[in-house]
Formats: structure tokens, C-alpha cells, sequence
């Protein structure tokens, strides 16, 4: 019986991170993501992984195993349970923000959410899982110990190895260097960072910025970052402390997040320093910092808001100041960017991570991912979570501090990583990809409707309409053309006129005697408007023949 590992997300690309592990008759799933769509994506608002092997084998799933609650990770899980129902583990903060998750989607209910913890086993079928606690930019991350019928699997979920963090938690080495000690048979290794050399900067540092930043500032601090970025949070409330400011969180997400975070003392907050939206005029412009939602430019986000003029209670204005202390997500920057310059129009001085050291990763740099491959030994190398390159890079990286060329399995999407006696492999692909998420849509979007909304958003739409007198076939009105998108018709109406004679004509070719004459009338009326317009201005508008016959 072999042991095979099946990434169905999330190598070959950031984002989407979901992987099958299968022995016998068990399969347990560790993570289910999301990634948000790409430009040509046009009116998507989410892409999860496409889980037709799960279903397929949907008798076997025993399990969903969450390594932390970023969306990259939980995002797709709500999808992944409508299909397949199987019990759900993670740790406390991961489970409380699914659980939010669960509720919009009503599936908290018939969901059965299970509370694991580092150092904490787990048995699901013939694996038995241990999970080790990791560093990240989200708080209770953790990877896993996979003990298989054939060695030991590590999967470190997303990492960094830091000493010198806020809350004194830092990834546990010692438990990654005692699974090294016991023989490791491969080692699934984050590879998000892989292209930056040396170590992350500590969020120590990243404090000292920022306090700088707050302590200087005159006027209000305002603080966009992520929702779940728990740490960064606490920093800046202990730095709002020490300056004898109020903090205001605000935003819809960032509220759930600190209340869950509360709840489980992964953050503190005195009843004296924290307002509400309602007080934030009760006090000096200098002793203000809100904490809020927007830092990748979310359209309805507060920050985005704010920038807009239509936050119904925060203006910005001259001698704010506003700190971004997130990475800007690939994709992202243009809607970043015109918030930024929102911003700077209405006088706020805004600091954000090209200009000023206010953000650190929580992926490793590559001497951390040197050490985590020395500390593991493992016999087998698989790097994860990455583009391609990144994936290259990695397995580069794995060969230089000792791992052999013939065990590193560099795999994509939907390859079967397999394993027995005589080692590992990278095999054929079984069915994976992307299925696309429009409002409460799953699926129903595919690569010609976004062809359509492609050709829809640069050459615009033309429609055409006509009525027919069914006995006798002559037009009793029309032919009328109205266009969108297309050409400004009080510019351009001669255009339009000359089209209606290529209508015509097409109606005096075909007469009433000649059979499926309507038929023919439309898919000729669209194929000889297509080449008029393209032989006139260059241009392919989508043609919307609507004729009725009365």
C-alpha cells in the first residue's frame, strides 16, 4: 500500500494552500484555501481549489486540519464543507475566526470543530499527527508531525524563526530538531520567502519604527494593517500606552479578530484606553490611534472609506497621520496606491513600507529555511506554498545544505507524491485547478464567460433590435442599434446609421420565403457587423441581435 501526498493548492502559486494525505482508506486534508483573483478575473470575487478528488473520494475524507486562519489557508473551507462534511481541526484563534466564517455560510451547526494545541496528538486513521507551534504574522500557527506507516512527514504550515518577537513566542525549534533526531522521511517546507537572503528583521525593530512614527506624530495615528495581525496590534496598543493615547479599533474584521484574541489572551487592552467610534471627539487630536481595516486597498474597507470623505465618523485630515504597515499583495498596489494619494490630498502624512521600516514578513528568509532544513535531516525534500520559482529556488537551496539532488520531489498542483519502501516520487496529476467564486456563484464562471466580460470591458456591447410581422416577415420596426461602451453615438452616429444599412442588406439576401429565416438573419447579421466595425475603428463590440416576430 503506498503513501501519497496530493497538493490540490497552493504550489505554483500564492494562495489556494490545500494538500490530501492518503493511506488505505483514509484521506485527511491540511488546510483549505482561497486566493483573490487575478486582473483578468473580471467581476470574481474569490477563487478557491477544485476538490473533484475529494468527492471522488469523498468516503475516505476523515478530517480538515488548519495550520492557522489566514484566507490563504481557511478561506475555501466553507466551499470545501458543502461538499464534503468531516470534522474540522485547529487551534483556538484559527477555529474562532472560522467559526464567523461558518456562521455566513450557516454551516456552524452541522460543522463538528475540534480544539487542538501544540504538543497535542491526533490520530485520524493510521496517521497520527502532533503539531508543533510556529512563528507567523498571525497568532496559534502552527505545523505538523506526520507519523506515516513509513516515517516520520513534517509540514511547518507558514513560519519564520525569530528571538526577538513581542509576546515571547517564537517557533519551537527543539520539537522540529527532536523529529530531526528521530529520522525524518521528508520535510514539506514553506518557500514563500525563499528569494530574500539573510534573516527576517525581528518585530522588535519593527516596534522601535513605529514608536518613533506614533511618539512624533502631532496629530491622530492611523493604522491600517491586517485584521489578523494580533502582535502588530498589541505592539501599537503598548505603544499607545506608553504615549497616553486612546485607541479606537475599527472595522468590521479587526473587531472580530481582537475579541477573539481577547477571549483567548492572545491580547490585552486596557478598559481605560480603548473608545468608541461615538467618543472619538471627546478627546485631543494627539490622543488618538485608531486601528483599522484597508491596508490592500479593499474597496469597502474603513481605510478606503476614510480615503473616499464617506466614512460617516472619521475625516481625515491635515495633520493625521496614516502608517500601512502591511506588504503591499501583488495585484494590489493600484488600489493601495490611489488610497495613498486620497490621503495625501487631504493633508495626512502617510508612512507606509517603501518608505519607511514598518512591516516584516512572517515567511522565513532563507538562512531560517537552511535551518529548518539542518534541524529536520530529512531524507526527502518537498518545498511548498510558492510559484514555481519559488519552488525551484527552494529545492536550490535544500541541495545546498546537504539534501541529494534525487530526493528533493518538486511537485505542482495535482501531482501525486507518492511513497513506500523503496522511497519517493513525483507521479502523474490527478484532477485539480481553480474554480471561480461570483457572488453565490461556485463554478458557474469559467474561462468563456470571462473571455465575454473581457471583450465586454475593452470593446464594449452593441445591441441590436428588430420586430418581424410573422405572417407577412416584414420588419414593423427597426432595425434600432444602441451601443454601451462602445462609441459615443452623438460623436459617432454616422457610424451607427452606415451599420444599419449592413442590416439591410442582410435582410434583402435573406427574404421571408427562406426556411429558419430568423435564425439566419441573427448569426449573419453578427458575423457581418463583427468585420464592419473591426474594418471601420479596430474595434470587436460583443453583437446582441434581439428580433421578435409578432
Amino acid at each position: 500500500m503506498k503513501l501519497k501526498i496530493i497538493p490540490l493548492g497552493g504550489l505554483g502559486e500564492i494562495g489556494l494552500n490545500m494538500m490530501a494525505f492518503e493511506y488505505g482508506d483514509t484521506i485527511f486534508v491540511v488546510d483549505a484555501g482561497l486566493m483573490f483573483p487575478e486582473d483578468y478575473m473580471l467581476g470574481v470575487d474569490y477563487v478557491v481549489p477544485d476538490i473533484t478528488y475529494l468527492k471522488q473520494n469523498k468516503s475516505k475524507v476523515s478530517g480538515i486540519v488548519l495550520t492557522h486562519a489566514h484566507e490563504d489557508h481557511i478561506g475555501a473551507l466553507p466551499y470545501l464543507l458543502k461538499e464534503i462534511n468531516t470534522p474540522v481541526f485547529g487551534t483556538p484563534f484559527t477555529l474562532g475566526i472560522v467559526k464567523h466564517k461558518l456562521e455566513e455560510h450557516d454551516l456552524l451547526l452541522s460543522t463538528s470543530l475540534h480544539e487542538i494545541s501544540p504538543g497535542e496528538k491526533l490520530e485520524i486513521g493510521i496517521f497520527e499527527l502532533e503539531f508543533i507551534r510556529v512563528y507567523h504574522s498571525v497568532v496559534d500557527g502552527v505545523g505538523i508531525a506526520i507519523k506515516t506507516p513509513y516515517g516520520l512527514i513534517v509540514h511547518t504550515g507558514d513560519f519564520k524563526i525569530s528571538h526577538m518577537t513581542e509576546n515571547g513566542i517564537t517557533t519551537d525549534l527543539n520539537k522540529f530538531a527532536r523529529c530531526g533526531d528521530k529520522g525524518v522521511l521528508a520535510l514539506l517546507s514553506d518557500s514563500t520567502n525563499v528569494e530574500k537572503e539573510g534573516y527576517t528583521i525581528s518585530d522588535k525593530e519593527i516596534g522601535k519604527t513605529l514608536a518613533k512614527i506614533i511618539n512624533e506624530s502631532k496629530g491622530r495615528i492611523i493604522v491600517a494593517l491586517f485584521a489578523s495581525n494580533i502582535t502588530r496590534i498589541q505592539q501599537i496598543v503598548n505603544i499607545a500606552k506608553e504615549k497616553g493615547s486612546k485607541v479606537l479599533i475599527n472595522g468590521k474584521s479587526i473587531e472580530i479578530s481582537v475579541n477573539i484574541a481577547k477571549d483567548l489572551g492572545h491580547i490585552h487592552i486596557p478598559e481605560y484606553m480603548e473608545i468608541n467610534i461615538k467618543q472619538i471627539n471627546d478627546f485631543k487630536d494627539n490622543e488618538i490611534v485608531i486601528i483599522t481595516t484597508g491596508s490592500q486597498g479593499e474597496p469597502m474597507s474603513a481605510m478606503a472609506r476614510m480615503a473616499r470623505g464617506i466614512h460617516k465618523q472619521i475625516k481625515v485630515k491635515e495633520g493625521d497621520t496614516v502608517i500601512f504597515s502591511s506588504k503591499f499583495i501583488p495585484g494590489n498596489e493600484k488600489a493601495i496606491s490611489n488610497i495613498i494619494n486620497n490621503l495625501c490630498r487631504k493633508g495626512a502624512d502617510v508612512i507606509y513600507e517603501k518608505i519607511s521600516d514598518i512591516h516584516v514578513s512572517g515567511h522565513a528568509f532563507q538562512e531560517e529555511l537552511k535551518l529548518m532544513i539542518k534541524l529536520t535531516k530529512p531524507r526527502h525534500f518537498i518545498p511548498i506554498h510558492g510559484e514555481y520559482r519559488h519552488l525551484i529556488l527552494h529545492a536550490r537551496l535544500a541541495e545546498q545544505v546537504g539534501v541529494l539532488k534525487n530526493r528533493i520531489l518538486l511537485a505542482e498542483n495535482g501531482q501525486i507524491i507518492e511513497f513506500d519502501e523503496d522511497g519517493g516520487r513525483v507521479l502523474d496529476k490527478v484532477i485539480t485547478g481553480r474554480v471561480l467564486i461570483d457572488g453565490k456563484g461556485v463554478g458557474d464562471v469559467g474561462s468563456s464567460v470571462l473571455k465575454e466580460r473581457r471583450m465586454l470591458s475593452e470593446d464594449g456591447l452593441v445591441v441590436v433590435n428588430m420586430v418581424f410581422d410573422e405572417e407577412t416577415g416584414i420588419v414593423v420596426y427597426g432595425p434600432e442599434i444602441v451601443s454601451r461602451g462602445f462609441v459615443f453615438e452623438a460623436e459617432t452616429g454616422h457610424l451607427l446609421e452606415d451599420a444599419k444599412c449592413v442590416i439591410l442588406e442582410i435582410l434583402e439576401e435573406i427574404g421571408p420565403d427562406v426556411p429558419d429565416r430568423i435564425d439566419k438573419i441573427r448569426s449573419k447579421m453578427q458575423t457581418a457587423l463583427k468585420k464592419y466595425f473591426y474594418f471601420t475603428i479596430r474595434r470587436r463590440p460583443v453583437i446582441l441581435p434581439f428580433i421578435l416576430e409578432i
